[in-house]
């Protein structure tokens, strides 16, 4: 396959980026996306041309750390599909491909494609621990879970942190991250004696991250590379709401109204 890349190209936070166009011959239908982008980059070094620059490590599906706007869709074409999973043959010779970082004011470019996505470790860390016993490790059975909650728990869970329900979303909200890191916890009895303040942190970290507001549009579940569902944001909401009126409750009484 012979294509055309037009890549974003950026050396630091503070410069001005650009798009630059590249010529890709002799690229195998067999590659990955990232492997493709391996073998521009031998060609560019072998020039003495500075290389592209994105984030990878597992190249797995795992890690969420390919994030890319492929063609206008975060990961590329394909549904439920990380950039390190797509392979070339979604694409035709001759194509003519666009590649960018995400673009959000929560996630600075750093380098190319690579954007900085420490707040997503912010909002985690909010959420602080869950509150369970030391000593040995428990027995896989002691506390009974019923099959439904364990099963959307492990379906939240599967959020890899990407953030392409961020780059999707016109409103950049991280909302579909945010909930699903609340409910998998919220789901389990591990979670229950945080799971207030927890919805009430980590919302207020989003709002300090500068993320954009959900308005439900529905962009982000459909470019989720996970298949996480919109209903998690609906779950976190619910607990975000209680919270806030037991918090209000509390402050009343101790104002002694």
């Amino acid at each position: 396959m012979r294509l055309t890349l037009n890549v974003w190209r950026q050396k630091d936070r503070k410069a001005e980026g650009r798009f630059v166009t590249y010529d890709a011959p002799d690229i195998s239908p067999d590659m990955s996306f990232l492997e493709m982008l391996d073998v521009v980059n031998e060609r560019l070094i072998a020039k003495n041309e500075d290389p592209i620059a994105f984030d990878h490590d597992c190249r797995e599906g795992i890690c969420g750390t390919c994030g890319m706007v492929i063609n206008g869709a975060p990961h590329g074409p394909r549904r439920a599909t990380t950039a390190c999973q797509l392979h070339m043959r979604s694409f035709k010779d001759g194509d003519t491909i666009t590649i960018e970082p995400w673009r959000a004011t929560a996630f600075p470019v750093l380098k190319d494609l690579v954007v900085d996505r420490a707040a997503f470790d912010r909002i985690i860390a909010a959420g602080g621990f869950i509150t369970v016993p030391t000593g040995s490790a428990p027995d896989g059975n002691a506390i009974p879970v019923p099959k439904t909650d364990a099963d959307q728990a492990m379906d939240a869970a599967a959020c890899i942190g990407c953030g392409a329900c961020v780059a999707a979303c016109p409103n950049a909200s991280a909302m579909l991250f945010t909930s699903a890191k609340v409910a998998h916890l919220g789901l389990l009895p591990q979670g229950q004696p945080e799971r207030e303040q927890r919805a009430l942190n980590m919302v207020a970290q989003v709002k300090e991250e500068m993320f954009g507001s959900c308005t439900n549009i529905g962009e982000c579940e459909a470019v989720c590379p996970k298949e996480i569902k919109l209903e998690v944001i609906a779950r976190m909401n619910r607990d975000y709401l209680r919270a806030s009126w037991t918090a209000r409750g509390e402050a009343a009484r101790e104002d002694g109204i």
